[in-house]
């Protein structure tokens, strides 16, 4: 069995801190995301697992995975030139899987069940593919499963009148019957291969496609919102919560409020630093007070007048207050962004030479 992890979709909704990272990469609770995807798949026992990423990022992989894997784990990596879908870019892997069967995972998915569920479900049933599906509020946002018998009947992207609540997650298990699936799809009206096309194929031409049902949370870190959302859950259930796990940073006069994650090399000055706040590695934070937020490497805040919160700072951030009361602020920076804030509006500032 092999694993695949598709990483090479845009981002568009993360700008501008995808544009200089892949989605996949950024970082819950001070770990990439594809990184837990990568644990998943090992704790199953499998050793060879796709990336099917951009030609132009595989360094960057390289590089931000290092960490992340041991060795009984290989990567390979499997370009997609240009993002056409999700069925498209497994495709792309054909030749990788070969014979054999495979998990798929989506990059910028955590999903706190355990894979053991979907390969039992698969081995059990001996089925052709397996999805897992969760329960949602708003099924209408979602691909959407209609089940009878305990097998998947119908598949529907974001219908507007939904025929179930059970919402396809980014988790599943399929014999290589996949790809004749993928070969015999068209392109859908927004011009993109999807999975839920090449699944109902299966279903239409007789195939077996069981699902599992999860109870756990599922979070597609696709947005600010749901990013952060992301990052307070897994802080809450697996983060460094005492003083004595940050001996690699300086906290100084600070007041830290579990559950946080500090990286290396950082100085904490003066500040209030929680609930919910993952920093990572060589970060300065002075005279601040800063809960459930992000800051990515390299990041700089000092004497924020205002109590930072839901917020996220891109690598190399500098943010420098200068006077100011007690406010509230809600931020977003990109990379290497550089803010000066001062609520004193006598304050002249001479830019010329």
């Amino acid at each position: 069995m092999k694993g695949l992890i598709l990483t090479a979709g845009n981002g568009t909704r993360l700008r501008p801190l995808s544009q200089t990272k892949p989605k996949p990469l950024l970082p819950v609770a001070n770990r990439p995301v594809i990184s837990y995807g990568i644990e998943q798949l090992s704790n199953l026992g499998i050793q060879d697992i796709g990336l099917v990423i951009k030609p132009q990022q595989e360094e960057l992989f390289r590089k931000s995975l290092h960490a992340y894997t041991n060795k009984n784990v290989r990567i390979h990596y499997i370009y997609q030139q240009e993002p056409k879908g999700i069925a498209h870019a497994v495709a792309q892997a054909e030749d990788f899987i070969g014979s054999d069967p495979m998990v798929l995972l989506l990059g910028d998915n955590l999903i706190d069940e355990p894979l053991d569920l979907i390969q039992e479900s698969f081995q059990k049933e001996s089925t052709h593919g397996t999805v897992m599906v969760t329960e949602v509020s708003k099924p209408e946002d979602y691909g959407i499963a209609k089940i009878k018998d305990n097998k998947i009947i119908e598949l529907e992207e974001k219908p507007k009148e939904p025929k179930s609540n059970l919402a396809v997650i980014g988790a599943y298990m399929f014999q290589p019957t996949i790809f004749k699936a993928i070969h015999a799809i068209s392109p859908s009206a927004r011009g993109e291969y999807e999975i839920t096309d090449a699944i109902q194929w299966m279903i239409d031409q007789g195939y077996t496609i069981n699902h599992v049902k999860t109870t756990k949370p599922t979070f597609d870190v696709g947005t600010i919102d749901r990013w952060l959302e992301a990052n307070q859950w897994m802080l809450k259930h697996y983060s460094r919560t005492t003083d004595d796990d940050f001996i690699d940073s300086k906290t100084d006069g600070s007041v830290i409020i579990p559950p946080v994650d500090i990286g290396e090399n950082c100085t904490i000055d003066n500040s209030v630093i929680g609930p919910y706040v993952s920093i990572e590695s060589d970060a300065i934070v002075k005279n601040c007070v800063l809960k459930n937020s992000i800051l990515l490497k390299g990041s700089h805040l000092e004497n924020i007048p205002y109590e930072i919160t839901d917020s996220i700072f891109g690598e190399k951030a500098v943010i420098v207050g200068l006077d100011g009361d007690e406010e509230v602020m809600h931020l977003v920076f990109g990379d290497e962004s550089k803010v000066i804030i001062t609520n004193d509006r006598t304050k002249k500032h001479d830019n010329t030479e």
